[in-house]
């Protein structure tokens, strides 16, 4: 069967490398996408993170797409209640104007971010409750009817920018039914709702300027090689890694060893994070195909988001084009 494909792109800062790296791995990760039939690649706002890059996130669109052709471009997502309404619809309406048709904006009420940095963000902690009026506000500059008296987004783009609402519970799965928007659930980090959220969000949906029925993507984490061992050993190095981070917050992490993080994540303290990543499909393209097929039937998606994790980009790189050539539209 044909399954929509599109990749969420954290660039990763690996050990040892720049950030100008980083950047590079993200051109040749979306071109990768582009010609291996993916729909998208979106890119997460994240802020005082030294081990992703995409803080930027809409310079970041605009930089890979001049470095790609033809595939979506956009965010997973921007956290609006950092910002202003009015200053993402300009940068967005910047991007679809350079590059039509191509560029998506898909939003979160998270800060991205812990609570120092909301505060160097300048973000008000209550910020998030006003997120549906935010959507709203920014809605209307996008396609020209402006809620805000005498201010328009300039520029604005021809097209109307396709809005998304991202979630990972019941909040971001009612709005986007509210409002008539596809929805994002971010089950490639927080699975617990996955199926309670789009059960609701199908349940509830009204239609409409943007979208006539309910329309679900679903993000899981991939780790594809021809051989199953090596994908195995993929996902292993890279949920160490990653759980060094979440320990050690960029500090003490990489003092621990393979063993100490294995027993960690095997532990009590360590199930709940273990637990984050439980929709990861891993092994040969087959696979990964057999996995992705029943997880999307699972939950009703109609999309998946993939996260190519391998450590390295030129495994992230071969993943992207087995599973685009086994699954690809």
């Amino acid at each position: 069967m044909s399954l929509a494909l599109s990749l969420l792109d954290l660039a990763f800062v690996q050990p040892g490398r720049s950030v100008r790296d980083s950047f590079a791995a993200s051109v040749e990760l979306a071109r990768a996408a582009e010609r291996s039939g993916f729909r998208r690649v979106w890119y997460a706002e994240h802020h005082n993170m030294p081990t992703i890059a995409s803080s930027a996130t809409s310079v970041l669109i605009g930089h890979i797409a001049d470095h790609t052709e033809s595939i979506r471009l956009g965010s997973g997502g921007i956290m609006l209640p950092n910002h202003s309404p009015l200053v993402i619809a300009e940068q967005f309406g910047t991007l679809a104007t350079l590059h039509p048709d191509r560029i998506d904006l898909g939003l979160g009420r998270a800060p991205g971010s812990d609570q120092n940095t909301m505060h160097a963000l300048r973000r008000n902690p209550s910020s998030a409750d006003s997120f549906p009026d935010d959507v709203l506000e920014l809605q209307g500059y996008l396609n020209g009817h402006t809620l805000v008296p005498g201010v328009q987004a300039t520029p604005r783009a021809d097209e109307v920018v396709p809005l998304y609402i991202l979630g990972s519970s019941m909040f971001g799965a009612r709005l986007a039914a509210q409002l008539g928007l596809p929805y994002a659930f971010a089950s490639h980090f927080a699975p617990d709702l996955l199926h309670q959220a789009v059960e609701v969000y199908r349940d509830t949906f009204r239609p409409s300027g943007q979208l006539e029925k309910p329309y679900v993507i679903a993000g899981v984490n991939v780790f594809v090689s021809e051989d199953h061992d090596q994908a195995v050993q993929q996902q292993k190095v890279a949920y160490r890694s990653r759980t060094r981070s979440f320990i050690s917050r960029g500090q003490l992490g990489a003092n621990f060893t393979d063993a100490e993080i294995d027993a960690f994540l095997a532990s009590p303290n360590g199930a709940q994070l273990a637990s984050m990543t439980r929709y990861t499909a891993t092994g040969t393209p087959a696979e990964v195909r057999d996995y992705l097929t029943a997880f999307a039937e699972s939950c009703h998606a109609d999309e998946l988001i993939t996260t190519h994790q391998a450590p390295d980009p030129d495994d992230r790189i071969r993943s992207i084009e087995l599973i685009g050539a086994e699954l690809g539209e």
